[in-house]
C-alpha cells in the first residue's frame, strides 16, 4: 500500500512539535555536557555583503573580481527582513519583479525583463530544479541572483539569468535554533534548523523542518504547507569529501487568479486587493509535491587542483484545480471582463502532473603557470535530462447555463462533469554539454576571463495518443569572453560578452497551437560594469548592458484566433546601480536601482514594433535601511522603500498600469529568555496600505495582480 505521510493529520500537526521538542532536548544536553552560556551584547548587522557566490562562475574569483552583476541574499538577511519565500527576497533586487507570480501557484520572475524559464532558470546548488511550485527556503543558506546571459554556467536558461538556491550544509559546532511566526490574518509557522558533528567528527548532519498555516491576503486563498530536509557530510579521507542531501515538501493552497480590463480596455476600478475569483463551492485547491536528492563529491589533489562530481534529482507533481475567470460571453470579449464585472468562470482541472528532471555535472579546477602567465582552468562535463508527464486538461464550462459570475458580487455557478484525460509522457529533453574556462592573469592589473559551452539538445514532443510530434536535435556553442581590469585591489572595471541559450515557449491556453513549445533560441549579451569596495563592508556596483533575444508572443489571425509564434527580437537595454554595507553612525543599508528600456521589434507589426515590452518598469529602485540605537544596542530599526514607473499591459502599450510607492517598517530586539538567545521581530508591510498592480502578466490574454495590503507580522527565533 503506497501511503504519503504528509497526508496523515497527526504527522502534519506534530511535525514541527516534534522537531522543536528534540531542539530542546539536544540544547540541554551534548553528549552528556551542557553548552556553554551564550551573553547577548548586540544583534549581528544584516546588510553585510557577501563576498562570493557559487553562481559566479567555476572559478574562485571574489565578486568584485567577477564581470558580471550578481546578487546574494544571505541567511542573516533572510531571518533578519522577514523572509520565508522566494517572493519576499526578490523585491530587494530592483532588477526582478514578478512574472505571473499567483497566489497559491508557482513563485514567477523575471530578471531585466525577461520571464524566467521554470524548467531552467531556478537552481539548487548550480543544478536546475523545476520553478513550478514554491521553493522551500528552509534548508537554504543564500539565494544567488545572476543577472543577465548564463550559457556558460548554466547551459539553457532565459536570458535575463539564473536564480540559485545554496543548500545549508553541516555546522562544526552544534546549533539548535528556533523559529516561530504569526500574521495578522492568521498565517500561523514553526521551524525548527537543527546542525552539528557526531561523535565521529568526520560525520555531520543539518536537519531543518517547517509547518506553515496559510491565511493569505486575498480572501479564501488560503492553505498549508509541511517540509522535512536533511544534509550529511562525511570527511572520507583529508581530501575527500562526500555529501548527501535530500527534502520533501508538500504544499496545498487555492489559488487566487488575476483580474482582465474592464470592456477590454480599461483597468478594474473599486475593486480591493483581498477580492477572491477563485470562489466557488467547488474550487479546490492546487496541491504540489517535491522532492530532491543531491549528492556532491569532492576531491582536492593539491593546494592548486580539485574535482567535483555533483548530482541532483527532483520530482515534481502537481494536482493543479482553479475556478478560472477568463472572458465576457454577454459582451463577446475574449479577453477581458464585462463593463458591470461580469466574467465567465472556467472549470480549469489537470490532475496527475508530473516533472522529473536529473542533472549532473563533473568538473577539474586548478591553478597554473605557462611561459610565464598564471591561469585558473575549469573543464567539465555536465548532462541532464526532464520527463513531462500530464493528461489532456479540463478547460470547460459547467454543465448549467449559468456560468457567469462578477468581480463585486460573486454568483456561484455548477463545476463541469470532465475529468482530466489519461497522464503519459508528453515531453522529453535532453542536453549534453562541455565547457571549459580559463582565466589569464595578463597582468598584475588585467585579466582575461574566456570560457565556452558546447550543448547537444534533443526533445521529443507527443500527444494523448503517444504520437512523436517533429523531433528536435541541435548543437550550439555559447561564448563568453571578458576582461577585468583592477588598478586597485577594491576597484574593478570589466567588458563582457556573452551567448545564451534558451527553451523555446509552450503555446498557452487560448491559441490554435497550445500545449506546443517552440524550438530552443540564442541569445546575446554586452555589459560594462564597475565594482568598488568603498571600505572593507561597504561596496557599489554599477553595470550598463544590452540584451537581444528572440521575441515570442501569441499573434492574432484574421479569423479572430491566436497562434503563438517567434517573430522579431525583444531589446533590453539598461543600467543597473547597488550599494551595500555599513554606512556608519550605527546605519547600514542595501540600495538597488535599475534603469531599462525594453522594446520590440522587427515583428513586422505596426502597432507592436517599436512599442515597449509588457510588465517591464522603466525605472525600479529598493532601498532598505537599518539603524541599531546608541543607547540601546540590543535594538535595531528597519525600513524599505521600494518604486517602481509604470509599465505596458499589452503588446501595443494601448493600456498602461501605474506607478506605485510601498513603504515598510521593521524592528527586532535580542534578549535571553530560558537560556535561550532570543531574537524577536515585528514588521509591518505596506504601512500606508497603498493599492497597487505589482504583477502584469500578458499570458492567457493579460492578467493583473494586486499587491498586498498592509500587513503585520511577528516573529521569535530561539537560539540554545
Amino acid at each position: 500500500m503506497n501511503v504519503d505521510i504528509m497526508k496523515i493529520p497527526h504527522f502534519r500537526l506534530t511535525l514541527t512539535a516534534f522537531a522543536i521538542f528534540q531542539a530542546f532536548a539536544f540544547s540541554e544536553s551534548a553528549h552528556g555536557q551542557s553548552l556553554p552560556e551564550v551573553l547577548v551584547s548586540a544583534p549581528r548587522p544584516s546588510l553585510v555583503k557577501a563576498d562570493s557566490a557559487s553562481i559566479a562562475g567555476f572559478g574562485d574569483a571574489p565578486l568584485l573580481q567577477t564581470p558580471a552583476s550578481i546578487s546574494v541574499i544571505t541567511r542573516t538577511q533572510m531571518q533578519d527582513l522577514g523572509i520565508r519565500q522566494t517572493t519576499e527576497a526578490m523585491k530587494f533586487d530592483a532588477s526582478v519583479s514578478d512574472s505571473y507570480n499567483a497566489i497559491g501557484y508557482a513563485e514567477q520572475f523575471s530578471i531585466r525583463g525577461f520571464a524566467l524559464d521554470n524548467a531552467t532558470s531556478y537552481r539548487k546548488d548550480g543544478l536546475a530544479i523545476p520553478g513550478d511550485a514554491s521553493i522551500p527556503l528552509e534548508n537554504k543558506e543564500a539565494i544567488e541572483i545572476l543577472k543577465g546571459l548564463a550559457g556558460l554556467q548554466a547551459g539553457s536558461a532565459a536570458p535575463g539569468g539564473i536564480i540559485n538556491y545554496v543548500t545549508k550544509r553541516p555546522t562544526n559546532e552544534n546549533l539548535r535554533s528556533v523559529s516561530v511566526g504569526l500574521s495578522e490574518r492568521g498565517t500561523r509557522y514553526g521551524a525548527v534548523d537543527l546542525g552539528g558533528r557526531f561523535d565521529d567528527r568526520r560525520f555531520g548532519y543539518r536537519i531543518n523542518a517547517a509547518a506553515e498555516a496559510m491565511r493569505s491576503y486575498v480572501k479564501g486563498a488560503d492553505g498549508e504547507r509541511q517540509f522535512i530536509s536533511g544534509a550529511f557530510d562525511w570527511k572520507l579521507t583529508p581530501q575527500a569529501l562526500l555529501q548527501l542531501d535530500v527534502d520533501y515538501q508538500r504544499k496545498a493552497q487555492l489559488t487566487a487568479p488575476g483580474f482582465q480590463l474592464i470592456n477590454g480596455t480599461d483597468l478594474p476600478r473599486g475593486v480591493k486587493a483581498d477580492t477572491m475569483l477563485n470562489q466557488q463551492p467547488w474550487s479546490k485547491p492546487v496541491t504540489t509535491r517535491d522532492t530532491n536528492l543531491g549528492l556532491r563529491f569532492e576531491y582536492q589533489f593539491n593546494n592548486g587542483w580539485q574535482a567535483v562530481v555533483s548530482a541532483n534529482k527532483h520530482v515534481f507533481k502537481r494536482d493543479d484545480f482553479a475556478a478560472f475567470p477568463y472572458g465576457c460571453s454577454n459582451q463577446g470579449l475574449y479577453p477581458g471582463y464585462c463593463a458591470n464585472g461580469d466574467f465567465d468562470v472556467y472549470d480549469y482541472q489537470s490532475t496527475g502532473e508530473k516533472k522529473t528532471p536529473l542533472g549532473s555535472q563533473a568538473l577539474v579546477k586548478g591553478k597554473f603557470a605557462l611561459a610565464g602567465i598564471m591561469h585558473a582552468f575549469t573543464g567539465g562535463v555536465s548532462i541532464s535530462s526532464i520527463r513531462d508527464s500530464y493528461g489532456d486538461y479540463v478547460y470547460a464550462y459547467g454543465s448549467d447555463v449559468n456560468f457567469i459570475s462578477n468581480i463585486f458580487h460573486p454568483v456561484v455557478v455548477p463545476p463541469s462533469s470532465e475529468k482530466t484525460g489519461p497522464v503519459s509522457l508528453r515531453r522529453s529533453e535532453d542536453e549534453r554539454a562541455v565547457f571549459v574556462q580559463d582565466i589569464v592573469a595578463l597582468s598584475n592589473a588585467l585579466s582575461l576571463h574566456a570560457g565556452a559551452r558546447y550543448t547537444q539538445t534533443k526533445r521529443l514532443q507527443f500527444n494523448a495518443a503517444g504520437e512523436l510530434s517533429v523531433p528536435y536535435d541541435e548543437h550550439a556553442l555559447l561564448p563568453n569572453l571578458a576582461l577585468v581590469f583592477t588598478p586597485l585591489k577594491n576597484l574593478s572595471f570589466y567588458g563582457a560578452y556573452a551567448a545564451g541559450l534558451e527553451h523555446g515557449g509552450i503555446a498557452p491556453l487560448g491559441t490554435s497551437n497550445v500545449g506546443h513549445q517552440l524550438d530552443p533560441s540564442k541569445s546575446r549579451q554586452f555589459e560594462l560594469g564597475v565594482k568598488a569596495d568603498v571600505r572593507q563592508d561597504l561596496s557599489v556596483t554599477a553595470a550598463l548592458f544590452e540584451i537581444t533575444k528572440p521575441l515570442e508572443f501569441a499573434q492574432e489571425n484574421a479569423d479572430g484566433s491566436s497562434t503563438f509564434v517567434r517573430r522579431g527580437d525583444a531589446v533590453h537595454r539598461g543600467l543597473e546601480l547597488s550599494a551595500q554595507g555599513q554606512l556608519g553612525g550605527g546605519f547600514s543599508a542595501f540600495a538597488s536601482m535599475t534603469a531599462l528600456n525594453a522594446r520590440q521589434q522587427g515583428t513586422g507589426i505596426v502597432d507592436q514594433d517599436g512599442k515597449r515590452v509588457t510588465n517591464v518598469p522603466e525605472l525600479k529602485s529598493v532601498v532598505t535601511l537599518d539603524y541599531v540605537l546608541p543607547q540601546l544596542p540590543a535594538l535595531r530599526l528597519s525600513g524599505t522603500w521600494q518604486h517602481a514607473s509604470d509599465k505596458a499591459f499589452d503588446v501595443s502599450n494601448s493600456v498602461m498600469v501605474p506607478s506605485y510607492d510601498v513603504a515598510s517598517i521593521g524592528a527586532r530586539y535580542v534578549t535571553k529568555f530560558a537560556g535561550a538567545t532570543t531574537t524577536l521581530r515585528f514588521t509591518v508591510d505596506n504601512v500606508f496600505d497603498t493599492f497597487y498592480w505589482r504583477d502584469v502578466t500578458p499570458a492567457l490574454g493579460g492578467y493583473l495582480f494586486p499587491g498586498a495590503p498592509r500587513t503585520f507580522k511577528l516573529a521569535a527565533q530561539f537560539d540554545f
